[in-house]
């Protein structure tokens, strides 16, 4: 009983350590770059500039189908799944937007790199991208995401931009920061785009 007992508090023990350091190659992975432009009690407004992007496209219905088809190519792509067999450093977040008819699923390259400068991916179904500079709205929520969780804040970020008579267009966007095997101090995003011309006067 008493090994039993000594299994499971090293068992624990180094599954702790595993998520601390988890927890802290996260915060040292490069984030995409914004700034913030307004805050408000349940979101954010934020400013983001172009930003260079591996993405594939499909017909996923829902975020787990689009993570599931989406994550190993991009993966293996940066892994060294390229004509140069160089690997790119991992950044956060990964962009997912559900769509009717096409659904996508991007990972922000490091900011050393764009589209000119970087290798060609062995997978033809990805493509590079430059996304357009944008103003969005922001809201944030913690624990592993679900289609019930994504879409419980998506209405919160609509009612309350509703509230402040914000005009938004386009698709909410999901956007996860952590690894699927990080299981605490996760972070979480839904986002939108509004109107540039408010914030541009």
């Amino acid at each position: 009983m008493k090994l039993f007992i000594i299994i499971i508090i090293v068992i624990v023990g180094l599954l702790l350590i595993f998520q601390i350091y988890t927890i802290m190659a996260s915060i040292k992975t490069e984030t995409q770059y914004y700034k913030v432009i307004r805050k408000e009690k349940s979101f954010e407004i934020r400013y983001y500039p172009e930003a260079t992007m591996a993405m594939i496209s499909n017909n996923a219905k829902t975020y787990k189908d689009l993570g599931n088809s989406g994550f190993g190519k991009l993966a293996k792509y940066i892994f060294g799944g390229n004509n140069e067999n160089k690997q790119i450093a991992m950044t956060s977040p990964v962009h997912m937007e559900i769509e009717n008819t096409k659904s996508t699923m991007s990972f922000v390259l490091p900011s050393g790199f764009n589209k000119f400068n970087l290798p060609r991916p062995n997978d033809s179904t990805i493509s590079i991208v430059t996304s357009e500079p944008e103003y969005v709205a922001v809201i944030q929520f913690s624990g592993f995401a679900s289609a019930t969780n994504i879409n419980e804040h998506k209405a919160l970020l609509e009612n309350a931009l509703k509230e402040k008579g914000l005009a938004y267009h386009g698709n909410f966007r999901f956007l996860g920061y952590n690894p699927p095997y990080q299981l605490l101090a996760r972070k979480n995003e839904v986002i939108v785009a509004l109107n540039s011309k408010i914030f541009e006067k």
